[in-house]
């Protein structure tokens, strides 16, 4: 398979577009991991992103009839934007369906590249279905972001790079998946050449869909998919690409929304650029192999693969990246209500600096805190810092994993519900972020139940997320889940979570 593969890499026409990107040392990241650790430039594309390669080289195999038809493609961004340019640098018109929820920027970098844009639905699979009915409707050409071997071999001329940059061995190289085009494309090419070198495929915990299709040994489509990393959210591997996934891919890595914040600040710290929450995962995954393999000096290379992200998220990023780092425990704990317990409480922290303080007076009784604090970078720091807290307090909960207390309730701590409030359910949800969405929501939702407390906070993604309690009698509560399903959105519930119980409830 593979030898099919390498003559359409070795043949892509991607260079009329496209620009070789460097290999730079991350000399930070090398210190710290004690490896050798380079980074794949692929943020410095004419359009931020890998996807041009594959977008133009699968525009180069098309016959003169099908360019006439124009190409069309459905993409929450990158591929978008990789496909318009390659249109316009070839004088076909090119029409791009997007989510109603992608981002602005993307949005119109595709317009200002010459793409029509058609926004459809709130999904990326409502998007592609609408585009594929414009193929049928209309005749244009489909080009599709990654299950394309014109694609796949597009994406490939990355690795091809790499063995020429890098002439010495290479231990691993660490790749991020959403559909599998780029991880496809590079694993065929380096094993063919370097079969010694690992391909290893990172994907966020949250959007794992090569790593469940590994694990059943089967194409599997995630009921669930986050969109934290936009760039990467798909439900389904694609069938080129998980054949060629499945035969030279080493390992697939999974990492969480607080480890690719990390990442993508330490590729700030190296290189002062900005990357996408996809663009981050090699990275992310190479930390996370790193600490388990016990490794040092070795060659490691994480592709960056995009810097496409809104100025507004990194407020988000920000505040997630000392968590992911485990730079920061957040934990609840309660104090007895009386002079001196504060005093005692920062005792029992030691020397460490407290990042955040939550508290409002309750009752006379007990105090319950919530608190951020600042420990060294390793899982130790926070075992450490919990063990000296629990010799002071009686009762500490940790909740530095606990994505409500994150999201939501560190945010709102205040005081409990009066004791007219009884009956409250809580859920969290995610909806799509876009104009009406949020008043769509609460006319649906308040129609029902009161609702006795509600917290949205704009995070910059294309979901929005939102804390709600409701008051539903207990007679009720079996017509909560069905009422919710009606609505559609995504949903958890958390009237039993520890930080709602202790800080809300």
């Amino acid at each position: 398979m593979a030898h099919r593969y390498i003559k359409k890499i070795l043949e892509a026409r991607v260079y009329d577009v496209a620009v070789e990107t460097p290999l730079d040392e991350a000399r930070g990241l090398s210190e710290r991991l004690n490896n050798r650790v380079l980074l794949k430039r692929e943020d410095l594309q004419p359009v931020f992103s890998f996807k041009i390669r594959g977008a133009y080289n699968k525009m180069r195999q098309l016959t003169e009839e099908q360019l006439a038809c124009g190409v069309v493609a459905a993409s929450a961004g990158n591929h978008a934007q990789g496909l318009a340019m390659a249109a316009k640098k070839m004088g076909v018109k090119a029409t791009i369906v997007m989510p109603k929820t992608t981002p602005e920027l993307k949005v119109n970098n595709v317009r200002r590249l010459g793409g029509k844009v058609v926004l459809h639905g709130d999904a990326y699979d409502d998007a592609s279905a609408y585009a594929k009915a414009l193929v049928a409707e209309k005749g244009m050409t489909y080009v599709h972001p990654f299950d394309d071997p014109d694609v796949i071999a597009g994406q490939g001329t990355i690795a091809m790079e790499i063995l020429r940059q890098e002439s010495g061995p290479i231990d691993a190289i660490f790749v991020p998946v959403g559909g599998g085009g780029l991880i496809a494309g590079i694993a065929a090419y380096v094993k063919y050449l370097r079969p010694e070198t690992k391909v290893i495929g990172v994907e966020p915990s949250e959007a794992a869909c090569l790593h469940a299709a590994l694990a059943a040994g089967s194409r599997v489509v995630l009921p669930q998919v986050g969109i934290f990393a936009d760039g990467v959210a798909v439900a389904q591997i694609g069938e080129n690409t998980f054949e060629l996934a499945r035969e030279y891919v080493d390992e697939v890595i999974c990492v969480s929304t607080d480890e690719i914040c990390a990442a993508i600040k330490d590729i700030y710290d190296d290189t002062r650029s900005i990357c996408e929450p996809a663009g981050a995962l090699g990275i992310a995954g190479m930390k996370k192999y790193v600490a388990r393999e016990q490794c040092s000096n070795q060659t490691l290379i994480a592709i960056d693969s995009g810097a496409n992200v809104n100025f507004d998220r990194l407020r988000h990023i920000a505040e997630r990246s000392e968590l992911g780092e485990k730079r920061e425990v957040i934990v609840a704990a309660k104090i007895p209500e009386k002079p001196g317990s504060f005093k005692k409480f920062c005792t029992a922290l030691g020397k460490r600096n407290i990042t955040e303080f939550n508290y409002r007076y309750s009752n006379d009784d007990t105090a319950v805190v919530f608190a951020g604090i600042q420990v060294k970078p390793n899982n130790d720091g926070r075992d450490e810092l919990l063990a000296e807290i629990r010799e002071h307090l009686d009762e500490v909960i940790d909740l530095t994993d606990d994505e409500t207390a994150k999201l939501h309730v560190r945010y709102m701590v205040g005081g409990h519900a009066p004791e007219a409030v009884d009956n409250e359910v809580v859920y969290r949800f995610e909806f799509p972020e876009r104009p009406g969405a949020l008043m769509k929501f609460l006319t649906k939702l308040g129609g029902r139940w009161n609702i006795s407390m509600f917290h949205y906070r704009n995070h910059g993604a294309a979901a929005g997320r939102v804390l709600v309690g409701m008051q539903v009698p207990a007679q009720e509560h079996s017509q909560v889940q069905a009422f919710l399903d009606e609505i559609g959105y995504e949903y958890w519930d958390e009237t039993d979570n520890a930080s709602y119980q202790l800080f809300l409830g």
